[in-house]
């Protein structure tokens, strides 16, 4: 057996296969949770600087997208490589479902400041289909991983996927449903 290291090594090593499609597909993926990451990081330091007090979970929001944003970085370069004919067929249909329903939960958790319940209620519905379909999407990978046509990298990713998209989902919940302290302060 292999060590952990070796088999990362090659896993990320595949970046090389990349051509410009990939890597236009793959930086809009990565740039996008990066984003998420750097908006609500930005967003909790520039009330910081300004002396306001943020509870824990808001501070959880940012560490959760930069665990999701590295684990998925990682993972996208197999779905790009190794793992593309795989992708092409129902799972690449299963991860755009997921995607669409993430973004619309973060989306719609942002709007629930001044919304409330016109946006909470959907952002909640969307929240669900993006943890319900990141479950369907695991079954694929299992799948594939006990037909050993996976390896250990891309089900690693995957668990710090899950990690950092329930932390920053879980989190931002409870910072909404606390009043979203510290808002109001950093948006006067």
């Amino acid at each position: 057996m292999t060590s952990f290291l070796s088999e990362l090594r090659v896993y990320t090593g595949r970046i090389r296969q990349f051509g410009p499609r990939d890597w236009l597909l793959y930086l809009a993926w990565v740039g996008l949770l990066l984003g998420l990451c750097a908006a609500t990081l930005g967003f909790i330091l520039h009330g910081a600087s300004r002396g306001v007090r943020f509870p824990a979970a808001a501070w959880l929001v940012p560490a959760g997208a930069l665990i999701f944003a590295a684990a998925a970085a990682v993972d996208a370069i197999g779905h790009r490589t190794i793992y593309r004919n795989e992708i092409r067929r129902a799972e690449g249909l299963v991860h755009a479902v997921t995607i669409f329903c993430g973004i619309a939960s973060c989306v719609l958790l942002c709007a629930a400041y001044r919304a409330g319940p016109l946006a909470t209620i959907p952002a909640a519905v969307f929240t669900g289909l993006s943890v319900l379909y990141s479950l369907i999407d695991e079954a694929f990978h299992w799948r594939r991983y006990l037909s050993a046509t996976s390896d250990r990298v891309e089900m690693w990713s995957h668990v710090f996927i899950f990690v950092g998209h329930l932390t920053m989902m879980g989190a931002w919940w409870a910072w909404l449903l606390a009043g979203y302290p510290g808002v109001a302060e950093t948006l006067s």
